[in-house]
């Protein structure tokens, strides 16, 4: 039988997890290349073997999706497989449109196909976007099983943007392993918190070895997911993050409606900055997509650390990078803080933007007076650097999971800040996961 040629559509993540779950040791398909999207400079690399199996021992290209019609016709590809997160689903059926205009057939694969059974209790923490506040709910949560006695081992969804054949499974228990790995402000940002929690975390690129590996020293493992993706294992405890700030996306953007519909328990935080109305509508909209699903009330307080005073300031405010970019928010924590706290100015940064920063603010024009802390690579990273320190400004409000100043050499004072979760209802995480585990 002539195997069916895949082009599997990706952004390092997704793509590579459902290549090794559903496509490496099969030998009714031949996936001929990935294509890559949403995170820079990860096209013109391959997948390399041995991640990609003895069916592939010369591994296999990642080019870019802007190639994708041409790759699709010049390589005769009969299936393409859509692998990566948080965009519109009108985005997704532009794409869908493209790929059946061209003569291959459209797949999305489901929970069944891509999740993976742990001997250990799971209990996963995803979103309908990002930037809804996963982060704080997956720190809530690892205060309660720590205050249980629990071992937790943390497993965050993958960030492989540095040499893939190495990162095939990590593990992060110190700092030091931060460094050791190579680890863009990017993959800081996720691994970090967790380690200050007390926790271990793995991330890597085959999920299968990474679960088997961590069920060896956890009562129960975290799953940390990201952007809006599914969690590649099969949860025991559902929890989904939804944001008052943009309602509706969590009925329109692909597939954070599937995490809606599938969730257990319905996190809205923010709501001490959301207005009722909002709040009201997007509660209806839980109702009417999941009503069994149990639906916690939080706010999301700031804490304010570091060297000055925001009041009477001329500040730059630095948020996180990817609830900026593809998360398409206008605002995070270091504005909520700037405004809250009387800041004189937010200093605009596009005028002193440098290098890859500059390509950012091109490719995402919505961000406006915000600088994204990008930081893909070390260069990048550089950018990122030099375009803080050629803005005039009295004080750097760095908004980011990680303290910048550990990794870029910022020359302004800065302060840091980080969004915590406060249940405010009568329905509580501490309550379902005392009855759950």
């Amino acid at each position: 039988m002539t195997k069916k040629r895949v082009l599997i559509m990706g952004a390092a993540g997704r793509d590579f997890h459902n290549f090794n779950i559903n496509f490496r040791k099969n030998n009714d398909y031949e996936v001929v290349t990935f294509t890559a999207t949403q995170i820079p400079d990860i096209d013109d690399k391959v997948y390399p073997f041995p991640l990609s199996g003895e069916l592939y021992p010369n591994g296999i290209p990642i080019q870019s999706e802007d190639k994708l019609t041409d790759l699709i016709k010049n390589e005769n590809i009969d299936v393409v497989v859509f692998a990566y997160s948080d965009v519109s689903h009108e985005y997704v059926m532009h794409k869908a449109s493209t790929v059946m205009a061209c003569g291959a057939d459209f797949w999305l694969m489901g929970a069944n196909n891509s999740m993976i059974k742990s001997e250990k209790p799971i209990i996963s923490v995803c979103a309908t976007r990002t930037g809804c506040g996963k982060s704080q709910t997956t720190r809530r949560i690892s205060d309660i099983l720590h205050s249980m006695g629990k071992k937790v081992v943390s497993i965050r969804h993958p960030m492989p943007y540095g040499d893939i054949a190495a990162q095939a499974v990590q593990r992060f228990a110190t700092i030091e392993d931060l460094k050791k790995h190579k680890c863009t402000i990017e993959e800081m940002e996720e691994y970090e918190p967790h380690i200050a929690m007390g926790n271990v975390i793995y991330a890597g690129v085959d999920y299968e070895a990474i679960v088997r590996q961590a069920e060896q020293e956890a009562d129960i493992i975290l799953w940390d997911g990201g952007n809006n993706d599914l969690p590649f294992y099969t949860p025991d405890l559902e929890v989904v993050v939804v944001d008052p700030h943009r309602v509706g996306h969590e009925l329109t953007y692909h597939p954070g409606e599937t995490n809606l519909r599938r969730a257990d328990v319905i996190v809205i935080n923010k709501e001490d900055t959301a207005n009722a109305e909002d709040i009201a509508k997007l509660k209806n909209n839980i109702k009417q997509t999941n009503p069994t699903a149990l639906v916690i009330d939080a706010e999301s307080p700031l804490t304010i650390e570091g060297e000055g005073n925001i009041q009477g300031k001329r500040i730059l405010a630095v948020e996180d990078g990817p609830t900026l970019t593809h998360g398409d928010m206008k605002f995070g924590a270091a504005i909520v803080a700037a405004q809250n706290n009387g800041a004189a100015e937010i200093i605009d940064p596009r005028p002193f933007v440098k290098g890859k920063i500059a390509e950012t603010f091109k490719k995402y024009p919505h961000i406006g007076t915000l600088l994204p802390a990008m930081g893909y690579g070390d260069e990048q990273m550089k950018d990122l650097e030099d375009t803080i320190n050629a803005i005039d400004c009295d004080l750097v409000v760095i908004g980011t999971p990680i303290d910048l100043n550990r990794v870029i050499n910022i020359k302004h004072p800065t302060v840091r800040v980080q969004y915590s979760l406060k249940e405010i209802g009568e329905n509580s995480l501490e309550k379902v996961i005392k009855n759950k585990f």
